[in-house]
């Protein structure tokens, strides 16, 4: 999965863009990326920078879908949205 165009994660991150919102699911880097770019809080830092050149790179063939995915969990974590890793 991590060689197909969306670039696969192994387990969703689960995250909530909204206090109470409904969570979502984020299952690939082109997701993640997507998250990072347009639909982020406002209140945007380090992680959030790391995160968004990892994902880019990832889409670029340059790094791993692992690396995307542990940048967007902590990205999450810094935001406050992360919810949880699933195991679906």
């Amino acid at each position: 999965m991590e060689n197909g165009p969306d670039k696969g994660f192994q387990q969703p991150v689960v995250i909530s863009l909204d206090q109470g919102g409904e969570p979502i699911a984020v299952r690939n880097t082109r997701q993640a990326t997507d998250l990072l770019l347009t639909q982020w809080p406002a209140r945007r830092g380090p992680r959030h920078r790391d995160a968004v050149d990892a994902c880019l790179k990832v889409l670029d063939g340059h790094r791993s879908t692992v690396d995307a995915r542990n940048a967007f969990i902590e990205a999450a974590e810094e935001a406050g949205i992360l919810v949880g890793e699933s195991a679906h």
